[in-house]
């Protein structure tokens, strides 16, 4: 697909593979395989589009500003953290003014009103969506760039998505991505970025949250940890509520059985929902009374959340050709009432690549110098 496909502006996720991480990054290709080889065997997948690495690097030239980006990182010590700061800002900064192609910007608005189109949303210029980043390097297990550029919720309208578009090349450039690819080796512009543009999943009317197809604090394959809260699933992803934990046990759920091991409650008290202020597409709320004392999911969709988890861990694994642990977000799209469909949907799937490259057999022997009372 490369050669026929590398200089497209836009590929739809129907489109894509996770062979195509050169064109579209890691987290798109991921989406693409999911949404092409998964839903038949029921996993939802909201649908969207990838503007491509070879767009980012199609505005990069356009805009001339390449050298310019060259000059300004050029005898960069990342351990001066003011000078890092003051070369990120300038870089980011001529990034966001850059002037953005019309033949670019014409294909991501017709695209974001095909996609709106399937919502029944055609020329409204209304639709909801994700921005996401979706760095070529993104998911390599020895070099994970998650987490490191930045995502837009609720972005609605075509000058509104191009405006998030824009921030989501200039967050390539965040202090943090720039310091990583240069203490890891990698040229600034080795690493390109495509971003994915995909329908909402009403979680802000609901609740979401990361499921990881392992124990993520043992590393035992036979156990999937969900992880859950209200509302929309950023605040989970940054660590910023503490949510509910719920164990399931593959080999038992595999038999058809109900296999939840443990449920733990979560401490929390706000979560990010929409926003419709000019100022911000989002914001956070207390939760209600009620929701801080009951477990976020029912027993069925959490064992519906670890089925998928088993059917995406071993997809990704017969592809590789060993075993590859999943760390997948997911959303459930409203109440299905006043709101959304109720469905549950996954947003984004990535290798685990934390605790699946621990060393669990390591043994430590502690020898006790003094001896102290007996009690």
């Amino acid at each position: 697909m490369a050669g026929r496909e590398e200089k497209k502006f836009i590929l739809w996720f129907r489109e894509i593979g996770i062979e195509d991480v050169p064109l579209v990054g890691g987290k798109n290709a991921s989406l693409g395989e999911m949404y092409q080889k998964l839903e038949s065997k029921g996993i939802k997948v909201p649908n969207g589009f990838a503007i491509t690495a070879y767009a980012y690097r199609y505005f990069l030239k356009y805009a001339g500003i390449e050298d310019e980006i060259k000059k300004i990182l050029k005898g960069l010590n990342t351990h001066n953290i003011e000078d890092l700061m003051r070369r990120g800002r300038e870089v980011r900064d001529i990034i966001r003014h850059a002037e953005f192609p019309p033949d670019l910007a014409q294909a991501i608005y017709t695209s974001y009103d095909e996609l709106a189109a399937e919502f029944g949303q055609r020329g409204m210029d209304t639709l909801d969506v994700a921005i996401r980043s979706s760095a070529t390097a993104e998911d390599l297990p020895d070099a994970s760039f998650a987490g490191q550029q930045d995502t837009y919720l609720n972005v609605r309208g075509k000058r509104s998505v191009l405006d998030a578009c824009r921030k989501c090349f200039a967050s390539l450039f965040t202090n943090r991505a720039i310091s990583y690819r240069h203490d890891k080796g990698f040229g600034q512009f080795d690493v390109s970025l495509s971003i994915a543009v995909q329908k909402m999943v009403r979680s802000d009317s609901a609740y979401s949250g990361v499921v990881f197809s392992i124990d993520t604090e043992t590393g035992f394959k036979d156990a999937v940890l969900i992880t859950a809260a209200y509302g929309l699933g950023e605040y989970v992803v940054q660590g910023i509520v503490n949510p509910d934990e719920y164990y399931v046990f593959k080999p038992t759920l595999k038999q058809g059985k109900k296999a939840i091991i443990s449920k733990k409650a979560g401490d929390r008290d706000m979560k990010l929902v929409y926003s419709m202020d000019d100022d911000s597409n989002v914001r956070s709320v207390p939760i209600t009374l009620i929701e801080r004392h009951r477990y976020v999911m029912d027993d069925d969709e959490i064992l519906k959340l670890a089925e998928w988890a088993c059917i995406i861990e071993e997809h990704y694994s017969k592809e590789a050709g060993y075993f590859k642990p999943m760390d997948i977000e997911w959303a459930k799209d409203g109440d299905g009432v006043s709101v959304g469909t109720g469905e549950l949907f996954v947003v984004q799937a990535r290798p685990e690549t934390i605790h699946s490259q621990k060393d669990t057999n390591v043994y430590e022997t502690y020898r006790l110098m003094e001896k102290g009372p007996i009690l």
